[in-house]
């Protein structure tokens, strides 16, 4: 007997678990809680439930997700040959098998379950439908074998680079729609009542025009593919569909598939934007993703062209010789693409070098290889916008989705699906919609000039909508009425006098008509007059006025700018805004923003309800895997999400792994007051208190007096970031700073955040060399910012518009449990835990690390906060009254108490440990990536009637004031990290010292 043509998922493997009866391909020997995890994960899958799974950062998330799920795929995909082989071999069904306890698993075999008969029928009628069920079963059976035996057959030859045969019956239809558009539109030309009379058009310009639409019911053109191409197209096999946020970590993640046992198995694709595969240098290079897209469009559109007569080889404009055929648009080409991302795991910079090679589209082929891939590895957007996935060819049905990184996946769906137009945009595409009518009026039908009135009719309404003028330049309209308004999408249809048409139908109609791309062809060829057109007229005077005013002498044009076409059309993007507006009315709101003039007015639509968009998700799936490093607190999960979108409790399952990390390497630790006794509560009433930010300053140098190397201080926002800069920089607590830490600050541009951080670490290591008074760097960031990677907070998001309507929509549509809090405040309280999970989540990156997490307010000390932090956090917190024991307990997590000197240290971890200081959203986040000094230790100045130092090897006491009714004061020591051979100052003379003594205490 012949061996099977493919080979089975993790025959590689070189380690294999069984945990619970199952068997777990793994490259080495996993934690407990990666046997957990998978064990879990294969659970989910095989019941079909929707899971939220929480693994922190370096417990290996990814490779028990991939050895977990692809060891389900395996089992499933045996577990459906031998049942198939089963019933060919015995040729009866299911039905005559009660022992088995899993049902049929392949969907054909739903029939067969046997069909009730009338009470009373005879015995032979019964069991000869029963038989012929049987027989019908077994046929099907037969036939899916046969398919699958031909599938595995080309996979092999893909082994062995053979092209495939299979026709792009997908791509063909796209091709065959475009050729139909252009043949409807020249007919019209050419026939039709008048003709002769209608202005001629230059070469090129009927591409322009809107061809005759029909709408859906009217629509029903047959396709010239063979329909015996149905055969050769391929199946959607049961496949894995893992997406995360970045490509970074999808190429990550794909790099974990190699080095797995299923990598030299598995059939992968990656699948990524236009912007991220083409490799087109010319559409490349226009930088844009919309316009990137636009032009691939248009260039598949010109490959019509090459079709044409001798007229094709007269001389051509510039313009239509930049729009020539994309010559990697090629479908043997694409073909062979396909085969060879097949055959072998590939991430997005190897299908890039393959497309290179092959002169093929990777956007294209990696699309052609979704029905036979078993792991598609997609970016979040393609899976959770429902056009895009269908465009994409993505089937979720019966399939397997795992969501990775998914903490943001509530904001990332809204944002995703919440539309914001500008009044100059509205504008613009009016003028340029009106426009294109004048100049084709003749040329169009009249249902497209119906059409036509009506979205110039809604963008007139818009821009009435915020006070302004269609007719006159944006940017010269001064509004009467400024601020924000929130409106139902009801009360907007009807103040704005919409109601009465149908956006469903106005809708359809452009994504059928293309009307955008006709529009964009349109600006881009008579684009400089256009913009002529739309500039506002002056009066004489005006213009006289304006010819005295001195001409600012102009920076030459880059050349790449000079030749980079307009913008595309801003009615592509208002379609989107259109489309929003037919959500359901109690499912978002409309926002006006008027903001002076009208230019930089506009237009939102707000989503409140994600699960709208995440319901087909789950609807369609066999099962969802929701996962994360940090997925606290879940209640966003459970109550926004799935249970909106009709996932009923039992289907939820949680699972929280611990962390690898000892015990002993990790001290989370919540302080309730300061230095002084000061009760730490960073509210936004008492923040911005001076006592509050010098509190916050003598904590911070206090440990950066200590603890040498990084020191990441986080905090709520930007604003408040200025302000403590500033009043620290006045009080003269940043050049104590600065004498043991060089201080930088997060960039708010992105593109710059490689190069603080590369400053920053190279900062510390040199500073670990020389062992100068200068121990470290000191980095100020912000809570949610390009650094801890969570929510983006603004300055006054408590009383953000937005987010009060948030709150109001959820305490009217979801329940409120007994003794629980509001789900409107609810929500804000999880945003800002989210947000600190996120950056304490910065501190422990691997199993050798260390780290003390110190949240800096009381009100972690309330149980409720304190259940909304990470399982492996909340287990190990310890809440300090006072400073000085929690500061006692931070020099213990070190790698000098724990672990040998000979410990090989990760590069990219080389500062250890982390310690990190949290007020719940308002307030200030510390961490730090260092260790201690050998030898030393945290020292305290003690409290009122002590006189010792606290500190392991000081001898002496401090200066204790004679009358000790004035207590303790800060003001007893000397500067930080002056070593335990620093003098103390004597009580109340800063200037005069006795002797050696306490090394820790910040003068206040």
């Amino acid at each position: 007997m012949r061996p099977r043509a493919s080979k089975s998922l993790g025959s590689m493997a070189n380690e294999t678990q069984k945990v619970g009866g199952i068997h777990f391909p793994f490259p080495f020997t996993p934690y407990s809680i990666q046997k957990d995890f998978m064990a879990e994960l294969y659970r989910v899958l095989e019941a079909g439930k929707i899971g939220i799974f929480e693994s922190p950062t370096g417990t290996g998330k990814s490779l028990s997700l991939i050895c977990g799920a692809l060891s389900w795929l395996r089992d499933f995909e045996q577990k459906k040959r031998e049942e198939e082989a089963r019933l060919l071999e015995t040729g009866t069904g299911p039905l005559h098998h009660e022992k088995d306890e899993s049902p049929c698993l392949s969907s054909s075999c739903e029939v067969a379950s046997g069909t009730p008969r009338p009470a009373g029928e005879p015995a032979w009628v019964t069991e000869f439908v029963q038989k012929k069920e049987e027989r019908d079963l077994v046929e099907r059976l037969k036939a899916e074998q046969a398919r699958r035996r031909q599938r595995e057959e080309h996979l092999q030859q893909l082994q062995h680079r053979a092209q495939l045969k299979y026709a792009a019956k997908r791509l063909r239809q796209e091709q065959e729609e475009t050729e139909n558009l252009l043949r409807l539109s020249r007919e019209m030309l050419e026939t039709g009542s008048g003709a002769e009379r209608l202005e001629q058009l230059e070469s090129g310009e009927e591409e322009l025009v809107l061809a005759e639409y029909e709408s859906d019911e009217e629509k029903k053109a047959g396709s010239r593919v063979d329909e015996d191409e149905d055969d050769l197209e391929e199946e959607h096999v049961t496949k894995v569909y893992y997406c995360s946020r970045t490509h970074s970590q999808l190429a990550q993640f794909v790099h974990e598939v190699k080095k797995s046992p299923f990598g030299k198995d598995v059939r992968l694709v990656s699948l990524g934007s236009r912007q991220n595969l083409c490799v087109n240098e010319d559409v490349k290079s226009l930088g844009s993703a919309q316009l990137i897209n636009d032009r691939c469009v248009d260039m598949q559109r010109s490959r019509h062209e090459k079709k044409k007569g001798a007229e094709e080889e007269k001389p051509k404009r510039r313009r239509q010789e930049k729009q020539a055929a994309c010559p990697f648009y090629n479908h043997e080409q694409m073909d062979l693409l396909r085969d060879e991302a097949l055959a072998e795991v590939k991430d997005i910079e190897q299908l890039l070098a393959l497309g290179k090679e092959a002169r093929a589209c990777p956007y294209y082929g990696s699309r052609l290889a979704i029905p036979a891939a078993q792991l598609v590895v997609l970016p979040y957007q393609m899976l959770l916008h429902a056009a895009t996935r269908q465009a994409a060819g993505i089937r979720l049905q019966d399939q397997v989705v795992i969501i990775d990184e998914a903490h943001n996946l509530i904001d990332t769906i809204t944002g995703m699906h919440s539309v914001e137009v500008s009044g100059s945009q509205l504008c613009q595409a009016h003028s340029q919609l009106l426009q294109y009518m004048e100049r084709y009026r003749k040329r169009l039908k009249a249902k497209n000039l119906m059409y036509l009135k009506q979205i110039l009719y809604l963008l007139e309404k818009f821009v009435a909508m915020l006070g302004g003028n269609i007719k006159q330049n944006p940017n010269t309209q001064s509004l009467s009425q400024t601020g924000t308004e929130l409106k139902t999408i009801n009360d907007f249809l009807f103040q704005s006098q919409i109601d009465n048409i149908n956006l469903f139908k106005v809708q359809r109609y452009c994504e059928k008509s293309m009307v955008s791309r006709k529009l964009f062809g349109f600006t881009e060829r008579y684009g400089a007059v256009l913009s002529s057109r739309e500039q506002p007229r002056l009066a004489g005077f005006q213009q006289f006025l304006q010819s005295l005013q001195p001409k600012a002498t102009e920076a030459p044009a880059d050349e790449s700018q000079a030749s980079a076409p307009r913008p595309a059309s801003p009615l592509m993007h208002i379609e989107g805004f259109l489309a929003a507006l037919t959500t359901a009315n109690q499912d978002g709101r409309v926002i006006l923003s008027r903001q002076g003039s009208l230019s930089q007015s506009s237009l939102k639509f707000l989503l409140l309800n994600p699960a709208v968009h995440f319901a087909q998700v789950v609807k369609e799936c066999r099962a969802v895997v929701i996962a994360g490093g940090t997925m606290q607190p879940v209640s966003d999960f459970r109550q926004q999400l799935l249970a909106c979108a009709g996932v009923e409790p039992e289907r939820v399952v949680e699972f929280s792994c611990g962390h690898v990390i000892p015990p002993d390497n990790i001290l989370p630790l919540v302080i309730c007051s300061g230095i002084s006794n000061q009760p730490l509560e960073f509210t936004f009433q008492k923040r911005e208190l001076p006592q509050m930010m010098d509190e916050a300053g003598r904590i911070l140098c206090n440990l950066c007096g200590v603890v040498p190397g990084g020191v990441v201080c986080f905090f709520p926002s930007y604003e408040y970031l200025r302000q403590v800069h500033t009043h620290w920089e006045k009080g003269g607590l940043l050049d104590r700073l600065a004498a043991r830490k060089k201080i930088f600050q997060e960039p708010k541009s992105t593109h710059q955040v490689e190069q603080v951080l590369l400053a920053y670490s190279r900062c510390i290591q040199g500073c670990g060399q020389e062992r100068g008074r200068v121990t470290g760097a000191l980095l100020l960031s912000v809570v949610g910012g390009k650094m801890s990677e969570g929510i983006n907070f603004s300055d006054n998001l408590g009383r953000s518009p937005e987010l009060q309507e948030k709150m109001a929509y959820l305490d009217q549509t979801l329940p409120r449990a007994p003794g629980q809090a509001p789900p409107g405040k609810a929500l804000v309280e999880n945003l800002c835990m989210k947000a600190v999970n996120q950056s304490i989540g910065r501190a422990i990156r691997h199993q050798r690390d260390f780290a003390s997490i110190v949240l800096l307010d009381q009100r972690y000390a309330r149980p409720p906060v304190l259940a909304k932090l990470p399982a492996w956090i909340r287990a190990r917190v310890e809440v300090k009254a006072a400073f000085g024991p929690a500061i006692a307990a931070v020099q213990k997590v070190s790698p000098a108490f724990s672990l040998p000197e000979s410990l090989p240290v990760p590069r990219s971890h080389f500062s250890l440990p982390s310690v990190c200081l949290v007020s719940p959203g308002e307030g200030s986040l510390f961490l730090t990536g260092t260790t201690p000094l050998p030898g030393a230790a945290p020292f305290l100045c003690p409290p009122a009637g002590d006189g010792v130092c606290h500190g392991p090897g000081l001898q002496g006491s401090c200066y204790k004031s004679e009358s000790q009714e004035k207590g303790w004061s800060p003001e007893c020591c000397q500067d930080p990290g002056a070593g335990i051979s620093s003098h103390r100052r004597k009580w109340g003379n800063p200037e005069e010292t006795v002797g050696p003594g306490c090394p820790w205490g910040l003068p206040g």
